[in-house]
């Protein structure tokens, strides 16, 4: 591991777990950026007390709580600034497990990707401690922000223990990132342009045909089904052609998007 590797950790009010988080890092961090959210706790003296032990750790401070994607942004700059070659996302709440930097680390600095985050279903004790409406939920919004972004590869989009170059960082426009709840997707969504890798969305003409296609289909199987009489050919013609229309350009559009996300040049001129 490089020494030019810097940790962002974004701190709310986790004056019972920086301490923790901030140990079990590498030794091998060359800069640890604790970014202080406006914290109301002992948050803010804790990592003075931390900095004066470890000289590595760099201590800012919002004096307006910014959210996560604020916080973030702040360390992003702070590391771009200490000229870091890579930059990883970490929280301040000992939720993320530190011997998995290398792992983020090591594809990136391979020159093989710019970016890498963590995939909590690959891990079947972590998705067997989340709830059931939890994991429903996280698979519904996982679907919706790789349509947004257009990553069909990745199975965990808003896991937020992420790495990135910072020549890739560089050229994210930062006025564009969420600076709350939406942090995670919102990267992507600028990594994916930032890639040069323009994306069209035939699925804005899809969509619609198999929305409409469904909803004009259910509303006369109703109407027809409650009065006791069949419905004309056309009638049930008409929705089925659009559904399956619709379906059609839906998978176009996917197939679309899964061939062309962001690759490196190398990958691209072997395939």
């Amino acid at each position: 591991m490089t020494n030019d590797i810097a940790v962002v950790i974004p701190c709310f009010n986790v004056g019972a777990h920086i301490a923790t988080v901030i140990r079990a890092l590498p030794p091998e961090i060359a800069w640890i950026i604790a970014v202080d959210d406006c914290s109301i706790d002992d948050t803010a003296k804790i990592l003075r007390e931390l900095q004066q032990e470890n000289a590595k750790i760099v201590y800012l401070r919002h004096e307006r709580n910014q959210g996560v994607g604020g916080a973030m942004l702040s360390g992003f700059r702070k590391s771009l600034e200490l000229n870091s070659a890579v930059t990883i996302k970490i929280d301040g709440d000992s939720q993320m497990d530190s011997a998995y930097i290398p792992q983020l680390v090591r594809p990136i600095l391979q020159g093989a990707v710019d970016y890498t985050k963590g995939n909590r279903f690959r891990d079947f004790q972590a998705l067997k401690q989340m709830p059931v409406i939890r994991r429903i939920g996280n698979l519904g919004l996982s679907f919706c922000i790789k349509a947004a972004s257009g990553y069909w590869n990745i199975f965990d989009p808003t896991n937020g223990f992420i790495a990135i170059s910072n020549e890739m960082l560089r050229t994210i426009k930062f006025g564009r990132i969420h600076h709350r709840f939406f942090f995670e997707s919102s990267m992507l969504i600028e990594l994916y342009h930032a890639n040069c890798v323009i994306q069209e969305i035939p699925m804005l003409c899809g969509l619609p045909l198999f929305l409409f296609g469904a909803l004009y289909g259910l509303v006369n199987f109703i109407k027809y089904g409650s009065s006791h009489v069949s419905a004309p050919t056309g009638t049930v013609v008409i929705p089925t052609l659009l559904i399956i229309l619709g379906f059609q350009l839906l998978l176009a559009a996917i197939t679309f998007d899964v061939a062309n996300y962001p690759k490196k040049k190398d990958t691209l001129a072997s395939t």
